[in-house]
């Protein structure tokens, strides 16, 4: 097994045990550094979505940064049981873990959130898959963040107003009607 670092709010440093999953690709540290720099650190009160759980990092460095409610949807159940124990460790209320079909939750779940993470396995589709689906989750001004096998400049409705590469990944935080 794995660890990923969270690094920064109140669990800043804390280190979390990460599933031993096929293509699980954890964000990492300088990259998810940077997307929080460009959120701002303090997320209180907002509504999180972490899609593509996967190793949940991008999930608990938002309710490490004061996030109220964060969904993480994970279908593997090796990866779900490691979020579930990072839950109980972390002690970290207001995280939902949801095993399960990200495309079929984002079809049925009518919460709204501010901020959506949407970081699918690659070359599978997924993206464009759930692109129809984000206008009924995202809160009007919220925040989409696509990370991807390849450079995003729009996805729908959403513009990307910041981007970024690190290896082969590319990442891109995005909002509706931005340029």
């Amino acid at each position: 097994m794995s660890r990923v670092r969270i690094v920064g709010g109140k669990w800043r440093s804390r280190l979390l045990e990460v599933a031993s999953v096929p293509g699980l690709r954890p964000t990492p540290d300088r990259v998810r550094e940077t997307v929080f720099n460009w959120l701002g650190q303090d997320l209180t009160g907002m509504a999180v979505l972490d899609l593509f759980a996967g190793t949940g990092a991008m999930g608990f460095e938002a309710a490490s940064r004061g996030a109220s409610k964060v969904t993480m949807v994970e279908q593997s159940s090796a990866a779900c049981a490691a979020l579930q124990q990072a839950v109980k460790t972390l002690q970290a209320e207001g995280v939902e873990i949801v095993r399960g079909d990200a495309v079929k939750f984002a079809a049925t779940t009518s919460a709204g959130f501010d901020v959506i993470f949407l970081d699918p396995p690659y070359n599978k589709g997924l993206i464009e898959r759930v692109e129809p689906l984000l206008a009924g989750m995202l809160t009007p001004g919220g925040w989409l963040y696509v990370e991807a096998e390849r450079p995003m400049s729009e996805l729908g409705p959403y513009n990307a107003v910041r981007r970024g590469k690190a290896g082969q990944v590319f990442y891109q935080l995005m909002q509706q009607g931005e340029r």
